[in-house]
């Protein structure tokens, strides 16, 4: 068959199915929880698999640290040592009984911070990489600004209530999300038990991970909890099964632990990531060949994975859009458009499209590409 015929029952096709209504995007719901607030997001998507009010800007309490280690563990050194200042020293609330002019090193605060949530090693941590808790409270901020975190605000490192202190369960789970791709930051919040050596002292210090979720699921690798009279109990967690992670977060929850447990369940069990597009995927052809006899073909740049339940695999669509006439472009790796792929009405990605030198398709081959076009596949 010859190519053109094989173009024109492409569009034939596509012009049937384009009579077709696309369907709403709606995720399935979610178990009830006892949060005021919660999200939970595929970490390598972005996507929000399930929302309880989640971008209500409120309190957030210690699991502000999240924020706080981030920004130490990208600006300063490890093994440098922290003096200990006055200031540090006396902050109310959560303590690991830091005293003025110790010399601590950094690695060491990140861990008392993390696993004790040691108020008084955020404000030495903030005053050593930060200068003042003012400056570090700035680069915080700076962060929240560069990750895009809109409904994001810091006033301070440690998570105190402060009018001006808030988020969103949204803008935790992207921030956690983030930081988790860091290796030394995940090294330390999936820490159950630390022990450190502790100057002055003849003993070593033994801290113990505030974060039950270690203990209760049995996937559970980070991240923070946080409590205070007006946050209430807070908690972001990170749980990784069978290669996926997956970032959950309850904001003045009472029944926080159960509240995770049944949303990553919930998670794992509802959603899989489905290959929705694939490298190297065609999805036009020129008409014309070269003097080789080779045609150009308009292919995907990219793999675009996207975590879907069973009945949102029928909501997906594809719809590529080359700019640029083939016949006309005569060179490899160059953009051409690109692939948009939905879910019912919602964009929820594109993929760029490349030339690249094909063999002339026959109809057999170019069958499951109209099928992915039409249908969506999964992988």
């Amino acid at each position: 068959m010859r190519l053109t015929s094989i173009r024109w029952m492409i569009v034939l096709i596509l012009v049937m199915t384009s009579a077709v209504p696309a369907a709403s995007a709606a995720a399935p719901p979610g178990p009830e929880v006892s949060a005021r607030s919660a999200a939970l997001l595929d970490a390598d998507s972005g996507r929000l698999l399930y929302e309880k009010d989640a971008r209500r800007r409120m309190s957030i309490a210690s699991v502000t640290k999240i924020m706080t280690a981030i920004v130490a563990i990208e600006h300063g050194n490890l093994s440098e040592k922290v003096t200990v200042s006055s200031r540090a020293e006396g902050v109310e609330g959560s303590s690991i009984y830091l005293q003025a002019g110790e010399r601590i090193p950094l690695e060491h605060l990140l861990y008392g911070l993390m696993l004790r949530s040691g108020n008084d090693a955020a404000v030495a941590i903030a005053e050593h990489v930060g200068g003042s808790v003012e400056g570090f409270v700035y680069m915080m901020n700076e962060k929240a600004e560069y990750l895009g975190l809109s409904d994001t605000h810091f006033a301070n490192p440690h998570g105190l209530d402060h009018p001006d202190h808030y988020s969103t369960a949204a803008d935790l789970a992207r921030l956690a999300a983030y930081a988790m791709k860091n290796p030394v930051f995940r090294e330390i919040v999936s820490t159950e038990v630390k022990t450190v050596p502790w100057p002055g002292e003849k003993w070593h210090r033994k801290w113990y991970n505030k974060n039950k979720m270690l203990r209760f699921y049995r996937w559970a690798d980070g991240v923070k909890t946080g409590y205070t009279k007006k946050a209430g109990r807070t908690l972001v967690s990170s749980a990784t099964r069978d290669g996926r992670r997956l970032i959950c977060v309850t904001l003045n929850a009472p029944d926080d632990w159960n509240d995770s447990m049944r949303l990553f369940e919930f998670g794992f069990q509802t959603f899989s990531p489905v290959r929705l597009v694939e490298k190297g995927q065609a999805f036009d052809y020129a008409r014309k060949a070269d003097e080789e006899g080779r045609l150009l073909q308009a292919a995907a740049a990219a793999d675009f994975v996207y975590p879907l339940s069973e009945d949102e695999r029928q909501q997906i669509r594809l719809e590529p859009v080359v700019t640029h006439p083939l016949d006309r472009v005569g060179e490899e790796g160059k953009r051409v458009g690109n692939v948009r792929i939905y879910l019912g009405d919602e964009l929820i990605g594109t993929v760029p499209l490349l030339t690249r030198y094909g063999e002339e398709p026959s109809v057999w081959r170019l069958w499951p590409s109209v099928l992915q076009y039409v249908f969506g596949r999964g992988g």
